[in-house]
């Protein structure tokens, strides 16, 4: 719906990558019934440079890496990609969006498991986003695509059919109803065009963080797919055991919302980043780094993260994917320790 908003009302010229377009719509079925949808080969380098001239000769695309294991093929295109309008002084723009699946809990195994917004965090540049929900998913996609000006979303795949609560504007209460309009039928869509609903501007602005929960025992800073967690840890134990937290949802890797962060800290004097990238050189040993610095005699105790192990890929078996990457019980039992540390 967000893609359909962007083609119809914020000059999207092209959506293009590797099954974007029909008969498929995305192998995540997230491109169906867009008229601006297309099929690429199975090229990354020739996705992004593809979006690259676009961009130059003032289009707008929106281009997908079908996961982000892929993107590490191109990082040395995302980088030339980054430093355009540092380089040109501000002469050309390079208002490019790519978006691709992420992280873990869909039992991909090696290959459809990685993380990318430490690497994604790595490219001077880019704008990088990661939403948590589907009402920001639109909302931070729409505001990728405004921005001048390359914006990764990166999708958490195994929030990809999750519902949520609240309504993007113009979206049908009935989601029975949204799916007969927009989703494409099972077998022959030769004449399947969507109906889609007339669909209201929401903005996320990049660099604003949600705090979605409030409570003075300790801070939480995450994002994408374990902050339903740290919602749902952060909820049983103020419930079971009294202790409160903030739960911060980043929503933008970069630029993030440091403001949000600082005041929460010296609120509570007690931090836990949770993310699912690997534990070496992530993205969340900056935000530590950084509490550290700024606030150190504001920190009751020691900060800590909750990360993913640094091991070479995930396993497809369920018992390796849950034990390498943090679990409710794990964020559950990390925010007991935080909150009844002696300070």
């Amino acid at each position: 719906m967000a893609l359909h908003y962007g083609e119809t009302h914020l000059g999207v010229t092209d959506v293009f990558g590797e099954d974007v377009g029909a008969p498929l719509g995305g192998v995540f079925t997230a491109t169906q019934g867009l008229k601006t949808a297309w099929n690429t080969p199975l090229d990354e380098r020739g996705i992004i440079g593809t979006a690259m001239g676009i961009a130059y000769a003032g289009g707008k695309p929106v281009c997908e890496i079908q996961f982000c294991d892929y993107a590490f093929n191109v990082i040395d295109m995302l980088k030339i990609a980054g430093n355009q309008r540092w380089a040109s002084g501000g002469g050309f723009d390079m208002p490019i969006v790519v978006m691709t699946p992420t992280g873990a809990g869909i039992r991909g195994s090696l290959y459809h498991s990685h993380c990318f917004e430490s690497w994604a965090s790595r490219l001077p540049g880019w704008k990088v986003v990661m939403p948590s929900n589907a009402l920001d998913a639109y909302g931070l996609m729409l505001a990728a695509i405004k921005d001048p000006n390359p914006v990764f979303v990166l999708l958490p795949k195994a929030l990809l059919r999750v519902k949520d609560t609240r309504l993007i504007p113009g979206e049908p209460a009935d989601f029975e109803e949204l799916s007969r309009m927009i989703d494409a039928p099972i077998g022959d869509r030769a004449n399947w065009e969507p109906q889609w609903p007339e669909m209201g501007e929401h903005i996320v602005p990049l660099g604003v963080g949600e705090l979605v929960r409030e409570g003075v025992d300790g801070t939480i800073i995450s994002y994408g797919r374990p902050l339903s967690f740290c919602v749902q840890a952060a909820d049983e134990l103020a419930q079971d055991h009294g202790h409160t937290f903030d739960v911060i949802d980043l929503r933008t890797i970069f630029p993030y919302d440091w403001p949000l962060i600082s005041r929460s800290v010296q609120k509570t004097g007690r931090v836990l980043i949770v993310n699912e990238d690997t534990e070496v050189t992530n993205f969340g040993e900056h935000l530590l780094r950084r509490v550290v610095d700024e606030h150190f005699y504001d920190l009751a105790v020691r900060p800590r993260t909750l990360l993913g192990k640094h091991v070479p890929g995930i396993g497809m078996n369920q018992n390796y994917e849950m034990n390498s990457i943090p679990q409710l019980g794990n964020i559950r039992e990390a925010l007991r320790e935080l909150a009844t540390d002696p300070a």
